[in-house]
């Protein structure tokens, strides 16, 4: 140990970040150097001895990051140490900018420029301590910003304290911010204050932001963020500037978030009552507002389609064909609203506009028709009930193999937390083909990828523990293959500590093959294929490829490897003919032997699922006498002796849930059953869901309960992957339907699941054609759900009705529900009765 390390090492355990400092200014260039080869050992040291108690040295990284940026030679080494990962951990308090500028002082200006570039192209978004060295390094150094939407995104985040006249990012980024990607994360309530500061003190110009904030607006679409609407609210554009912007305004309407949404239609309003809107552009704005789905919305075209036809004779006939479009709604209130509206203005239509009502009424329940029959004196037959045609999402498919060593090593470096079981099994197949076929070659291509060898590439010496997640078990098996003497002390070494899992049965189906194919290279036995890769994008393997493969390891003499073989079999279809098992047998290997039994015993027997809700108590950190109680989802799995692995699972998440139905798929029930776990955090919940319903084995329980899950996720686009999946089943004819219902039912007391998002997920499936799937589910739903007399309806149970009435009417339902003819027999006209007798009169036909 060096002296000047051995000095400084000190005050680096005494967490003394300012002697640190001034120790580091003071070395000469030798005793930088001498300090710069023992920091990253030691950083590694630490993790290891540290593993699982972080918190126990903490108080060490801000000093080692000083010592760091203070002795590296090169840009791009302290670039990587600054954002080096485990000094991300430091105490949040603390002012890290200064003591870098400082350090970096004596440093030529062409360095430190090198530098500051070199940070700001490393940023990411969510690195918030980083980005206050990034930023001091670009100012200090007087570079132009490059363009970094990670850096610019920083810079917005801080407009809560409005930047002072003499920050130098201003000019550069001010221009700017409404163009960041990340300014839905960035932009909210503080940073909305700081513009309008910043506006009123002269800085920022009203116009040019008004003139943003509405070219955001309209770029966003519907992920436009809400607070826009307010900020632009807030600068109080007026009548001129509002009457220059109407179609502007109109192209916000079809698909904005509700908050836009009301902004853009209450200036469009203010330009139509004092005469500045075009009855053309009326038109085309009211209408986009009558097929949106809110009825809040849709309530507000009528109201203005009413309130503009008193403008003039030129406006009724397009208020009325507004008003028309309504008609074909399927809320009944939103039906009747827009009826009253017609027959209130049938006295003043002209042909338009009493033609466009006419031929919308006839999609109108018999009531509403015969009051738009009066009003417009003509008979009005009704139409008859188009059913759409089924739409179901596409089946999975597998990336094409790789086709050459260097294909191997690209996709090697990509693998990544987010790769999918699609790229595990695509590498690991690379892998074992070309390792075979080309090793020199393959070992030369991967060399510039893994040397020199970096731990933490492999999920060593992480804060809390080394990880063995799926992802790095699979770059583990290729340097395995490129380098075994690496691998064995990277083994070692990872044995020796902490390390974290996670999942359960179906995730260790994975890891069993990665982990006995790390061994197989690192001790010079690994076969030339691979048996478990799949077929098809599903999961599944054909068996005869399974038999030629078995076939070239008998050929040159080989058994496969264990773990490989038992998931092989495990993908194979729930079918498989006599003929195959024979063939199997005939090969004379063990491997052989266990094809056959395997097949002949009829594979994986279905599992015994049950799910019931259990209490669970605890105490919320930081607050112990305060306890919780609430109930969550359990679900108990049987499977044989020899097989009860599958049916373990060690911890309630898992990053790979996605992998989960390519693992088991012919056996739909014990992938969901595994899916149920995860119920607090579903992650990718949702598109292993979706994925699920492409497999194979009876959709009973556990789907049901994952169904009814994904159906009420509150992310519209993860409860659209529970859609998919429902659509995939319909198509199939495998919708689980009564117990679908009976666990909607079952998850609604506990609140794991609403019923409004349910029936908007149902009302998804209807016109997406699957109409004759979802009226199955509603029958038996409903009466689980219906009041009795006196009871509290549920919120959603209107808007269940009126899906549960289109579904009926497509599929041509009949039939008796006793309690929704309860409810459709009470006095009163609120929209729970009227849509009950609405539905009722439709069965009864």
């Amino acid at each position: 140990m060096s002296a000047p390390w051995k000095d400084l090492l000190k005050l680096i355990q005494a967490g003394d970040t300012a002697g640190t400092v001034r120790s580091v200014a003071a070395f000469d260039a030798d005793a930088r150097k001498a300090v710069a080869a023992e920091l990253a050992p030691y950083l590694a040291a630490q993790n290891k001895a540290y593993a699982g108690r972080f918190w126990e040295w903490t108080g060490q990284l801000r000093p080692l990051l000083m010592a760091g940026v203070g002795c590296l030679g090169g840009a791009a080494a302290v670039t990587s140490w600054i954002f080096r990962r485990e000094l991300r951990w430091r105490d949040p308090a603390g002012d890290d900018a200064p003591r870098v500028l400082g350090l970096i002082r004596t440093r030529p200006v062409e360095w430190q420029e090198d530098l500051a570039r070199r940070t700001v192209l490393r940023l990411r978004a969510d690195q918030e301590r980083e980005w206050e060295i990034v930023a001091a390094l670009v100012r200090a150094t007087g570079i132009e910003p490059p363009d970094s939407d990670p850096f610019l995104t920083g810079w917005v985040r801080r407009l809560g304290s409005a930047p002072g006249a003499d920050d130098p990012l201003f000019p550069h980024l001010a221009p700017r911010i409404f163009e960041t990607a990340g300014l839905r994360e960035a932009f909210s309530w503080p940073q909305r204050d700081g513009v309008l500061r910043l506006i009123e003190s002269g800085r920022l110009d009203r116009g040019e932001v008004l003139g943003q904030v509405m070219g955001r607006l309209l770029r966003d679409g519907p992920d436009a963020p809400p607070v826009l609407a307010q900020l632009h609210d807030d600068l109080a554009p007026d009548l001129d500037e509002v009457a220059g912007r109407v179609r502007d305004y109109a192209a916000i309407l079809p698909a904005a978030p509700v908050t836009v949404a009301d902004m853009a239609l209450a200036r469009l309003r203010q330009a139509d009552e004092a005469g500045r809107l075009e009855a053309e552009l009326f038109a085309e704005a009211a209408g986009a507002l009558a097929f949106r789905q809110e009825k809040k919305l849709v309530r507000a075209a009528v109201a203005w389609a009413r309130d503009a036809a008193g403008r003039g004779p030129e406006r009724v006939d397009a208020a009325l064909g507004v008003v028309a479009a309504v008609f074909r709604q399927d809320t009944l209130a939103l039906q009747e609203y827009a009826v009253r509206a017609a027959v209130r203005l049938a006295g003043r239509a002209g042909e338009e506009g009493r033609q466009a009502v006419l031929d919308a009424a006839g999609g109108l329940p018999a009531e509403l028709r015969e009051k738009i029959a009066g009003a417009y004196g003509e008979a009005i037959e009704a139409d008859e009930a188009e059913a759409p045609a089924l739409v179901a999402a596409p089946a999975p498919s597998l990336p094409s193999p790789i086709a050459s060593p260097g294909e191997l090593a690209e996709a090697v470096a990509a693998v990544g937390p987010k790769s999918g079981a699609d790229t595990f099994e695509r590498v690991l197949a690379g892998l074992a083909e070309w390792a075979h076929r080309e090793p020199d070659t393959l070992r030369e291509a991967l060399r510039p990828w893994w040397h020199p060898l970096d731990p933490h590439l492999f999920g060593c010496h992480h804060p809390y523990g080394s990880d063995e997640r799926l992802h790095q078990l699979l770059v583990r098996a290729v340097l395995a293959f490129a380098s075994p003497e690496d691998s064995l002390r990277l083994t070692a070494l990872i044995r020796g500590g902490r390390v974290n899992r996670e999942g359960g049965g179906l995730d260790r189906l994975y890891e069993a093959r990665a982990r006995e194919l790390i061994a197989a290279y690192e001790t010079a036995s690994a076969p030339p294929l691979l048996l478990a890769t799949p077929t098809s994008g599903t999961g599944h393997i054909a068996p005869e490829v399974l038999l030629d493969r078995l076939e070239r390891l008998a050929s040159a003499g080989l058994e496969p490897l264990p773990a490989d073989l038992a998931h092989a079999l495990l993908r194979l279809p729930r079918t498989v003919g006599e003929a195959v098992a024979e063939r199997a047998e005939k090969l004379g290997t063990r491997a052989g032997r266990e094809c056959a039994a395997w097949l002949r015993g009829g594979g994986l027997p279905d599992p015994e699922v049950r799910c019931s809700m259990v209490k669970h108590v605890g105490y919320a950190t930081g607050h112990v006498g305060y306890g919780w109680t609430r109930e969550e989802l359990q679900s108990e799995l049987e499977l044989p002796e020899p097989l009860h692995d599958l049916a373990r699972r060690d911890t309630s998440w898992s990053s790979t849930m996605r992998w989960w139905p390519m693992a088991a798929p012919s056996h739909r029930e014990l992938v969901a059953a595994h899916l149920l776990t995860a119920l607090d955090a579903w992650g990718d919940g949702h598109l292993a869901l979706a994925a699920l319903a492409h497999g194979d084995g009876p959709a009973g329980t556990a789907v049901a309960h994952a169904l009814a899950i994904g159906m009420s996720e509150p992310d519209v686009a993860k409860r659209a992957a529970a859609v998919d999946a429902f659509l995939t089943l319909a198509a199939r004819d495998e919708v689980p339907a009564q117990r679908l219902a009976k666990a909607v039912a079952g998850l609604l007391p506990p609140g794991l699941v609403m019923l409004s998002r349910v029936v908007s997920a149902l009302d998804e499936a209807v016109q997406a054609g699957a109409h004759a799937a979802v009226w199955p589910v509603v029958a038996p739903l409903l009466p689980r759900v219906l009041p009795a007399a006196g009871e509290r309806p549920r919120n959603g149970l209107a808007d269940l009705l009126a899906v549960g009435a289109r579904a009926a009417a497509l599929a041509g339902a009949r039939g008796e529900i006793p309690e929704l003819a309860a409810v459709a027999a009470r006095k009163g006209s609120t929209r729970l009765v009227r849509e009950a007798q609405r539905l009722h009169q439709l069965l009864a036909g």
